[in-house]
């Protein structure tokens, strides 16, 4: 019962154990997807913020730096225009930072580029200067020069009292955008679309989408976007939206670019994420299974350990029903008395105690029972088999004079040298030292049995698996 007891308990706990387990580690495998994907996430966004940093902020921020220096507010400030100095200063700046840089005078009416061209600005013919002049923000980005497409980046420069002098600003050349959005491509597989507040796409890592003589695509013109419910259209609110181009699945990442009133697109190839997410997914899951599967083990091993104790409390095993030694000791008493003679043996398995260090104390119940059985069925009915101590038996043979017990002793040692091994153990033979001893006259059963000890301990000086005799002088 007590065991009944243990093991219900026991089943409980590794029950509990194993919920908690597999509770936590699909805790831990959730957990570890969502920090994929928001890896990959990150991973994906950072070079593209820094492409924009590169190419169009960086830009801007020497623009505006410049726009309020001095030097240019000096240059613009005047009725006549030093066209020299100007175009001086333009092309040391393009030396310097590696951009073409404008000047546009309200003044002189003409935009002076760092190239040594000059501009008139005439209402009708040049839109951009008058559209923008009286527009309510200081910077405008703009895509012009449509023989060599551009994007300009306009800064406006006031003197000291906030009169409008003009525009300061920066171009680049839009095949240089493409050449910078396709190395990007091909390291990272995305595309870009960088799109104003109209929908019209300004830049674009698809060439067959970028402006061209102010011909601007609009988002509503690709047919992945039409396709999309009105409530996104009508937002722009397009991150983290899937959708499919030409077959492929592309997860959008969406970047506000508010100095330009711009949002920028980010169009991931969902197979590389989904392959990085899914190596994170499969290990949590082979981790998962490991851990159970070494559970179902530490179960499966403490199920049988628990099998094999309640086999023991279930069974009465031979060696449990001998008599013990306050029993056997009366019965020699008795048997003594009636027979006047008997011999006794004492049977010790050799090496018993190193059998059950290395096998366990069910392995040496197994054997005890086994030699138990045999002794039993070689013994005569008037013969008592009976349990010395924990690791010897002893046996009274009434009316057997100490030749005939001899002989009798080693027909059983040999006997036990010859039984089959047990099942768990097909290597191991078993084999038993034993000492005799015999009385004919009234004596003490302690006095009898020290000369068989003695001579028991003598069959394992001399190695064991033998049979000794001490007989009393």
């Amino acid at each position: 019962m007590n065991t009944f007891r243990t093991l219900h308990r026991s089943i409980l706990i590794l029950f509990a154990v194993v919920v908690l387990a597999i509770v936590t580690l699909v805790h831990f495998s959730i957990s570890k997807i969502v920090a994929e994907q928001s890896r990959a996430q990150q991973q994906s966004l950072s070079p593209a913020i820094s492409l924009i940093v590169e190419q169009l902020l960086k830009p801007l921020h020497i623009s505006e730096a410049l726009g309020n220096s001095t030097e240019l507010v000096d240059l613009m400030n005047t009725q006549a225009v030093d066209e020299d100095a100007v175009f001086t200063t333009l092309q040391r700046l393009e030396t310097e930072f590696g951009f073409s840089f404008f000047l546009a005078s309200e003044n002189a009416h003409r935009q002076y580029n760092s190239d040594g061209s000059v501009i008139e600005l005439i209402e009708g013919e040049v839109n951009w200067y008058f559209k923008y002049k009286d527009y309510p923000s200081e910077s405008i980005a703009d895509i012009g020069k449509w023989e060599d497409t551009h994007l300009y980046i306009d800064i406006k420069i006031r003197d000291e009292a906030g009169k409008f002098l003009g525009f300061f600003g920066v171009g680049k050349s839009l095949r240089s955008f493409i050449d910078v959005f396709d190395s990007y491509k091909q390291e990272y597989g995305y595309d870009f679309l960088f799109v104003d507040g109209n929908g019209d796409i300004m830049l674009s890592s698809d060439e067959s989408l970028v402006a061209s003589y102010s011909d601007f695509t609009n988002l509503s013109e690709l047919p992945w976007y039409a396709s999309l419910p009105n409530t996104i259209q009508d937002g722009q609110a397009l991150n983290n939206k899937l959708i499919t181009i030409e077959q492929k699945d592309y997860l959008i990442a969406e970047v506000k670019l508010n100095q330009f009133g711009w949002t920028v697109f980010l169009l991931s190839p969902l197979e590389d994420r989904q392959a990085e997410i899914s190596q994170a997914f499969i290990f949590s899951v082979v981790t998962l299974l490991v851990i159970v599967f070494s559970l179902f083990l530490l179960i499966y091993n403490l199920l049988y350990y628990f099998r094999r104790d309640m086999q023991q409390e279930l069974v009465v095993r031979h060696v449990n029903r001998l008599p013990d030694r306050q029993s056997v000791e009366l019965i020699f008493q008795s048997v003594l008395a009636e027979q006047k003679s008997l011999s006794i043996l004492l049977i010790a398995i050799d090496d018993f105690s190193t059998i059950i260090d290395a096998h366990g104390r069910g392995t040496g119940d197994d054997i005890q029972d086994k030699i138990v059985s045999y002794l039993s069925d070689k013994l005569e009915d008037n013969q008592v088999l009976g349990k010395w101590n924990s690791e010897e038996f002893i046996v009274l043979l009434p009316q057997v004079g100490p030749h005939e017990a001899m002989e009798l002793a080693q027909n059983l040692r040999h006997g036990i040298a010859t039984l089959t091994p047990l099942a768990e153990h097909p290597s191991m033979q078993l084999t038993a030292s034993i000492g005799l001893s015999f009385t004919a006259s009234p004596r003490s059963m302690n006095e009898v049995t020290a000369h068989a000890e003695d001579a028991l301990y003598q069959a394992k000086r001399d190695g064991s698996n033998s049979v000794r005799m001490q007989l009393i002088e």
